[in-house]
């Protein structure tokens, strides 16, 4: 039996990744890595980078392809399938290594928020003893990035999906509300006057693009910095805190 240890590894600065998490990296025996496709394969690399940078003894390290989800049945049923999928590519790469006693994997970001590696690991059998190690959450790198507070003094914030606010708008009595996963700039179905935005991408990285201000002035620029930056690269990575303008 092995243990499998999440290690979060930030928003794509080697820097990000804590003390902690380096130790973690030097114990394991085998590290799995994903490959979501050629045009995302620097993201393999940047994990191959925080490896060597971690450790001068590298350990083990199995690939594996990640499945691509199917949404025809619906979002949650697409997801609950998409995830045992995914947790037989970590099983049938594990039993590659019957060695191997302590497994990790780089978690971009934090595995605890807004990321599924633990539901994926509850899906293992036999069940790992599963250990995090916590990273620099998306939100933490954007608002360090733009150098503001995400509360109001007294007030709670939300943090949701793009998902959620197009098919449910904006939530009563939230003044501000940072949103993650959202591939259709969903914010162009809100009351644009009403807001102020504060958005990144590659938060964090050498590629960081930061922009912000009224929602109504920013949102195409927002949009076609977003079409383009994806273009370039392949692939785009971003979030963004909204506000009540009532609130700033």
């Amino acid at each position: 039996m092995y243990d499998l240890t999440l290690i979060g590894i930030g928003t794509g600065n080697p820097d990000h990744v804590t003390i902690q998490g380096i130790q973690a990296i030097r114990r394991a025996d085998l590290i799995l890595i994903p490959r979501k496709g050629e045009n995302k394969s620097d993201l393999a690399g940047l994990r191959e980078e925080i490896i060597s940078r971690a450790t001068d003894k590298a350990p083990l390290i199995a690939y594996f392809d990640i499945p691509k989800r199917q949404a025809g049945d619906g979002y949650l049923r697409g997801v609950d399938e998409w995830h045992d999928a995914i947790a037989e590519r970590w099983k049938a790469a594990i039993e590659l290594h019957p060695d191997a006693r302590n497994i990790a994997l780089l978690i971009w970001g934090d595995p605890s928020l807004y990321d599924s590696a633990l539901r994926i690991a509850a899906r293992l059998d036999p069940r790992p003893k599963t250990r995090v190690v916590p990273g620099i959450t998306a939100l933490q790198a954007l608002t360090a990035a733009h150098a503001i507070p995400i509360n109001e003094i007294g007030d709670p914030f939300v943090v949701t999906t793009g998902r959620r606010i197009r098919e449910e708008g904006w939530p009563s009595a939230t003044k501000k509300m940072a949103v993650m996963l959202d591939g259709e700039c969903s914010f162009q179905s809100l009351k644009m006057d009403d807001f102020d935005i504060w958005w990144g991408a590659y938060v964090g990285m050498k590629e960081e693009i930061l922009i912000n201000g009224p929602l109504a002035e920013k949102c195409q620029e927002i949009m076609s910095t977003r079409a383009k930056a994806r273009a370039d690269h392949g692939w785009i990575m971003d979030v963004y805190l909204l506000a009540k303008r009532t609130a700033t």
